[in-house]
């Protein structure tokens, strides 16, 4: 698999998200297959993988952890912190955290359950309102020092955060969400990245699953599932937004790859600073995805998905208000 560069830090052009290993697509979990999956990512040269605190309350690092047990020099591991999450319906955040001395412990409970003695990209999960930027990264920068970490990176935040916070100490890479149907980090964040030399980690780069085609109904969701609660996925929003991605599955078919693999490709072909990283816990779609690094786009290509999949097309908001509230614009 051919690589990405974010900032001096060198990873697979595509990564593994492992949140929904643990949380937030439905409640059943197969601890067994998800290691396996992560086996899988590892012998097919994908090799950045990606966790958090939050994820599961623990449970993802940990099952990390395990997963990469005996093969950690083959691997990138990305962790966050900061991002604090309640029993609220949905499993929906519900305030941050970036003060340093919970940055300092947040730190050594990952590296405890990850197994691991450093980490290599570390993110603020989310801008603390109430911690300067620069008191939050000066403690991780800290970590840096103290050879607990390697890289750090910034969650969903915008151009100045971003400028605030490089002033105190490299960023190596930027995780927000970013996809056909959404569009903001070309605006809000993007270009201040490529100015200082920052990458672009996009998660959720298959909409939450819905860019693949197989959603067809919000019934196809599991009762604990997450997406029932986001905009995006209910009321009139959810069929007009699947009517444009009806017109992504009918550029993959004319294509002869899948609307999954045509969704990463788009965003691969944004430049090699950018590394997204698709979740999945089962093998047979973790091969799905990694094909996409196989697909080259022409102009055209790109050019007919503009047009399919217009920026100011999308139904709906990200996220409920309350946690759109911890995104910066």
């Amino acid at each position: 698999m051919r690589e990405s560069q974010l900032g001096e830090l060198t990873v697979s052009c595509l990564g593994l998200g492992c949140m929904g290993m643990s949380q937030s697509y439905g409640v059943q979990t197969d601890e067994d297959e998800s290691i396996a999956t992560v086996h899988a990512a590892i012998d097919a040269g994908c090799t950045f993988i990606d966790t958090a605190d939050v994820y599961g309350s623990g449970h993802n690092e940990s099952l990390v952890g395990r997963a990469v047990a005996g093969r950690r020099d083959e691997v990138v591991i990305a962790t966050k912190f900061g991002l604090q999450w309640g029993n609220t319906s949905g499993g929906m955040p519900t305030g941050v955290n970036g003060s340093p001395e919970y940055a300092r412990n947040a730190l050594d409970s990952s590296l405890s359950r990850l197994g691991v003695d450093h980490v290599d990209l570390w993110y603020l999960h989310r801008k603390d309102p109430a911690v300067p930027i620069e008191e939050t990264v000066g403690a991780m920068a800290e970590q840096v020092k103290a050879g607990k970490v390697r890289y750090l990176g910034l969650s969903e935040v915008n151009g100045d955060t971003v400028r605030a916070a490089h002033a105190v100490h490299p960023i190596s890479a930027v995780q927000s969400e970013w996809s056909l149907w959404t569009r903001d980090p070309e605006t809000a964040v993007l270009p201040t990245l490529r100015e200082l030399g920052i990458g672009f980690v996009p998660f959720s780069p298959l909409g939450r699953g819905f860019l693949t085609g197989q959603i067809r109904t919000p019934d196809d969701f599991e009762p604990d599932d997450m997406r029932r609660q986001l905009p995006r996925f209910t009321g009139e929003n959810f069929q007009r937004n699947l009517d444009l991605v009806d017109k992504v599955r009918e550029l993959a078919s004319a294509k002869g790859v899948s609307a999954s693999q045509l969704a990463l490709a788009w965003l691969l072909a944004q430049g090699n600073d950018v590394a997204p990283i698709p979740g999945t816990k089962r093998r047979k779609y973790l091969a799905e995805n990694l094909g996409a690094a196989d697909v080259v786009l022409t102009q055209d290509d790109l050019t007919a998905l503009e047009q399919a999949f217009p920026a100011d097309g999308i139904a709906g908001e990200r996220y409920a208000e309350g946690a759109m509230g911890l995104v910066e614009r």
